[in-house]
C-alpha cells in the first residue's frame, strides 16, 4: 500500500455542487492532461451506496467502459462498482459516513477516492478467513485494485481512501 499523491481540500468542489462532470486535470506545467474527473457530494445524502454506484456507472458509460462488449471490459466495470460499494460502505460503517466520491481516469487507470471525517485507518483483515463475518471490504479492495492507500487531510479531520483499477484492454 502506498500513497501516490496528497489529497488537498482544494480538490473538492463546493458543498452545494453535486457533481463536476469530466473536468480535465492540469499538469504541473499548467497544460490540460487527458484525465477526466467527476465528483459527487455524499454529505447528508440518503441511499448513499446505490447513489455512488449509479453515479459511477454513469461515469463508466461516459468514459467508454460501458456498455461492455467483451467479458474483460464487463468484469473491469463490475470490479469498479464493487470497489466503490466497499469504500463507501466502509466510510458509512467506520467513519461517520462519506463526504465525497471522486472518480478520475486517464484512460489507463481509474482512481476512486472516498473522503470522510473519520480518524480510523482501514486495513484488510489478516489473516483473511472467508467464513468469518465482517472485515472483508478492504480485503476485496486490495484484491481487485492495482494499488490503494489512505491520505490524511492536512490541517483538518478526516481522510481520503483511494484505490486504483486498471482500464480493460
Amino acid at each position: 500500500m502506498s500513497t501516490t499523491r496528497p489529497y488537498s481540500p482544494g480538490d473538492r468542489g463546493p458543498e452545494s455542487e453535486a457533481a463536476v462532470a469530466d473536468a480535465p486535470a492540469e499538469r504541473a506545467s499548467g497544460t490540460p492532461a487527458a484525465r477526466q474527473v467527476r465528483r459527487l457530494s455524499l454529505n447528508g445524502a440518503s441511499g448513499i451506496v446505490p447513489l455512488a454506484r449509479d453515479y459511477t456507472r454513469e461515469a463508466l458509460h461516459a468514459w467508454g467502459w460501458l456498455p461492455a462488449e467483451s467479458a474483460d471490459r464487463r468484469a473491469a466495470a463490475e470490479d469498479v462498482l464493487l470497489v466503490v460499494s466497499e469504500l463507501v460502505t466502509n466510510a458509512c460503517l467506520h467513519a461517520e459516513g462519506p463526504d465525497e466520491l471522486r472518480l478520475s481516469s486517464d484512460g489507463k487507470v481509474l482512481r476512486i477516492e472516498v473522503s470522510d471525517r473519520g480518524t480510523g485507518q482501514p486495513a484488510p483483515r489478516t489473516p483473511h478467513r472467508a467464513g468469518r463475518p465482517g472485515g472483508h471490504g478492504m480485503f476485496i479492495v486490495q484484491r481487485l485494485c492495482l494499488d490503494w492507500g489512505v491520505v490524511r487531510n492536512p490541517g483538518a479531520a478526516g481522510k481520503t481512501v483511494w484505490a486504483e483499477v486498471g482500464a480493460p484492454a
